[in-house]
């Protein structure tokens, strides 16, 4: 095949690089499609605005992403300007001319992908024509009361209209591949295979609409994968099309990916197809890190943090804050999925284990869960007031105090401490702790909920009696609404919250990546993950000892649901048994996994992908060379040379360990050593599979 193009992937400086002598992208045009371009709606819109920066790198001025036009989006995230592409703009043109609005400009995220945004509203007129077209098409229905099925069409017809129009642009040259995320992008998949476009299709699944709605029921969803009629249980929630239009797109795109193992199994069953490649979740690891001053932030943003608990727990403030640890929870309000039912349980479990041995260590506990509200909680709001005017009074006696010291200093004498403060100054401070005296317990939430009575976190707080007892060791605070900076209350961005606290809990029971333990990780924090989300499997995979690395794993697939608790419940207190030393050394180890998660590395499957789709599309002008998709087997962390700092590793039973075995693990700790073998580790060859000689892999065999 002389006219073929080899797309080998080859190692070079022992990592697994794509040539760009073989694939030359001035040759090629790269689209990306999603509703969530510019439109931050759920994990997918921090997928695209990280990975933006690394493909705009590779691609330059011929990677474009296409989404929806939302005017309150765009004014803040767009500069428009004119295509630099003579053939995007006669397209765009085109469309304008028959009645289409189209924006084009460069989103302003680190990267500057050029983004084309087609106003839904404008086009709207055409629904009808394009839901009967989409019809005869897919013989696929779409409700009229659906309006995000109806979105959908619309996107998806204008995607479709659009690669049509650019394709006619060419006779050969540039080629195109179209990359569709999720099902409301699958509508513009769908056309351009039945117009028989030239284009190289992918599409990738972030989780299966299905599979979220299933695990939301409380159904033993794992286990029962192989058992569930499909068509009924869509049928029966009222998605029925919306999975219609999920598993076409599947089908339809020459090649399909999922973003994790666990939900490739999901979707072998759901879908019924296996992807070709899995394509795991990065993130732009230069926004996060924070070289060796990430241990400062956290003494600092931990600061900020005990400010607000001073404040919340006023009159209540008989725990010592230097031995308290800063536990959260955080993401959408999926009780369940989200495994903030099992979090509360291991609290409760927890809040035993901690009064029982009589442990000095408290735990405090973040939920950072969005939900309706009326407003800030009066009392919470007064809690703050009254730290603010202590700290207003203690600064005005000290000033005091400070001033007649430094004269008696200056005259050479030693203050009579007994005068060095008068009666005024007695009678301001004991009107200040007469201001802190409390009648009622800290609320266990910031704001007022609109509905109290039916909240599932709430009412498991009540029943489980977790109302932040001078007696509890463990504390709870429900936080309804998303941090911000300028908030009254806890004036924190998420970042600084996140690297303020101590441990984050996602013992998520669906969650076909999980992108918060990934933030953890790169700002240092440890965090507990499950077997059930992506991240914990692709964890399992890479670090041979992820406790070691502040990585916690919890077994929600082959145990109990009470055996997995039991499981977290020790987790959590091997984490409260650390002293602060330990805790240091496995944060320093935590944030070495973020070379992992940077997209530099994970990018790499992405551009498998797209490599794949060419060879699938156009077999005339490229091929894939027999060898298989990039893997990770020495892509590996292992176990540290010392014992991990974590007695969760070898349970101890009792709370009080020798300070021996304390002193021996730290002699056997050498940070820079540790660091070294780490940076060699991410450096490891990938381990490439080649076919024998005359053997050529067809169509659907590459696996990830």
């Amino acid at each position: 095949m002389p006219l073929a193009r080899s797309l080998s992937m080859t190692s070079l400086n022992g990592l697994p690089q794509c040539e760009d002598e073989d694939l030359p992208v001035e040759d090629l045009l790269l689209f990306e499609i999603s509703w969530e371009v510019t439109n931050k709606v759920g994990g997918i819109y921090t997928v695209i605005q990280t990975k933006a920066k690394t493909t705009a790198d590779e691609w330059g001025e011929n990677y474009f992403l296409i989404g929806p036009y939302f005017e309150q989006n765009v004014k803040t995230q767009v500069e428009f300007s004119e295509p630099p592409n003579h053939a995007v703009k006669k397209a765009m043109d085109t469309m304008k001319s028959q009645g289409c609005q189209v924006f084009f400009g460069r989103w302003l995220i680190e990267g500057s992908p050029y983004v084309l945004l087609f106003d839904i509203g404008s086009a709207a007129w055409n629904l009808d024509k394009w839901k009967g077209e989409f019809w005869e098409v897919s013989n696929i229905g779409i409700p009229f009361h659906d309006r995000e099925a109806n979105d959908a069409v619309i996107f998806g017809s204008l995607t479709a209209w659009f690669l049509e129009e650019l394709s006619h642009q060419f006779d050969d040259k540039p080629n195109i591949i179209a990359h569709f995320h999720e099902w409301q992008a699958g509508v513009g998949l769908i056309l351009s295979r039945s117009q028989k476009l030239p284009v190289a299709t992918i599409f990738t699944t972030h989780a299966t609409l299905l599979g979220r709605y299933l695990c939301a029921a409380s159904i033993d969803f794992y286990n029962n994968l192989d058992q569930f009629d499909i068509d009924k249980e869509a049928g029966e929630r009222q998605i029925y099309h919306r999975y219609c239009m999920e598993r076409a797109s599947v089908h339809c795109a020459h090649v399909f990916t999922t973003v994790s193992q666990i939900t490739s199994t999901e979707a072998e069953h759901m879908l019924k197809k296996s992807p070709d490649v899995v394509t795991p979740n990065g993130l732009n690891i230069k926004k996060f890190s924070a070289m060796h001053e990430f241990q400062n932030l956290h003494s600092m943003y931990k600061a900020r943090i005990q400010e607000f608990i001073r404040g919340h727990f006023y009159g209540h403030l008989d725990f010592d804050l230097d031995k308290t640890l800063f536990f959260f929870i955080a993401g959408r309000y999926e009780f369940s999925n989200k495994g903030a039912d099992m979090f509360l349980e291991a609290l409760s479990r927890l809040n035993f284990l901690l009064r029982v041995h009589k442990t000095d260590v408290t735990v405090i506990v973040f939920f950072i869960m969005p939900a309706k509200t009326n407003n800030f909680n009066v009392e919470t709001l007064k809690g703050q007031a009254v730290r603010k005017q202590l700290w207003d009074t203690a600064q005005s006696v000290k000033e005091k105090f400070g001033r007649k010291l430094y004269n008696a200093l200056l005259k050479g004498e030693i203050p009579d401490l007994n005068k060095i403060l008068d009666r005024d100054d007695i009678s301001i401070m004991k009107r200040a702790i007469f201001s802190t005296q409390r009648h009622s317990l800290p609320p266990v939430t910031t704001h007022n909920m609109i509905d109290d009575s039916n909240d599932p976190i709430l009412n498991t707080i009540r029943r489980i009696g977790l109302f932040n007892n001078r007696t509890d060791r463990v504390k709870v605070i429900l936080h309804p609404e998303f941090l911000s900076s300028t908030s009254p209350l806890l004036p924190l961005d998420y970042e600084e919250f996140v690297r303020g606290c101590h441990l984050g809990v996602f013992p998520s029971y669906y969650e076909p990546w999980g992108y918060t333990p990934a933030e953890c990780t790169v700002m240092g924090i440890p965090s507990v993950t499950t077997n059930l989300s992506g991240f914990g499997c692709f964890m399992q995979e890479h670090v041979a000892d992820p406790e070691a690395y502040g990585i916690y794993i919890v077994d929600r697939r082959f145990r109990s649901p009470d055996e997995s608790c039991n499981q977290l419940t020790q987790f959590l207190y091997g984490f409260c048994q650390q002293n602060r030393r330990q805790r240091i050394i496995q944060r320093n180890r935590t944030e070495r996994l973020s070379d992992l998660l940077d997209w530099k590395y994970l990018g790499r499957y992405y551009k498998h992908a797209r490599h794949l789709a060419l060879s699938r599309t156009f077999p005339d002008k490229f091929e894939m060379e027999p060898s298989a998709p990039p893997k990770t087997e020495g892509f590996r962390f292992p176990r540290p040379s010392s014992v991990p700092p974590s007695p969760s590793a070898s349970q101890h039973s009792s709370p009080h360990h020798s300070e021996a075995e304390d002193e021996d693990e730290d002699e056997r700790y050498d940070e820079d050593e540790e660091a070294e073998r780490d940076r060699q580790n991410i450096k490891s060859p990938f381990s490439l599979g080649a076919l024998p000689q005359g053997k050529k892999k067809q169509h659907g065999e590459y696996r990830n």
